[in-house]
């Protein structure tokens, strides 16, 4: 499931990209550009981070840590991005107050993974997978 949802936001985000660079240019001043090509590359980085949440799955019993990884990611993905993403094309200034949720949301995904990694349960220390 990982592995599918991160190619999907790896499409969008590549999308965003493409259209934050040739259709908004002309368009947006330059720091509101600045903000969209800022959640257009934390899209992109964390739907990479839930194409390796769905690969690692793959090998192992016990997911729990991964799920809340990918879950928390997901939230970031949602939150963060499109907080900015919707800053960027002129939503109220009230919606910068919002990605910080986003963003502590993407934290806690990284933190699971590393609980993983080190030996949560579901863990590969645990399950015999080697890292």
């Amino acid at each position: 499931m990982w592995l599918g949802i991160g190619a999907v936001m790896a499409l969008v985000s590549v999308a965003a990209g493409a259209f934050g660079a040739h259709g908004l240019r002309e368009t947006l001043e330059p720091r509101a550009m600045e903000i969209f090509e800022t959640a257009a590359r934390y899209q992109m980085y964390h739907a990479l981070g839930l194409i390796a949440i769905g690969m690692l799955a793959r090998g192992v019993k016990h997911r729990r840590w991964l799920n809340i990884a990918g879950f928390a990611m997901l939230v970031g993905i949602v939150v963060f991005c499109g907080s900015l993403y919707g800053l960027a094309l002129g939503a109220p200034s009230i919606l910068g107050a919002v990605a910080p949720i986003g963003g502590t949301a993407f934290m806690l995904g990284w933190l699971a993974l590393a609980v993983f990694a080190f030996g949560g349960r579901g863990s590969p220390a645990i399950d015999g997978i080697r890292p």
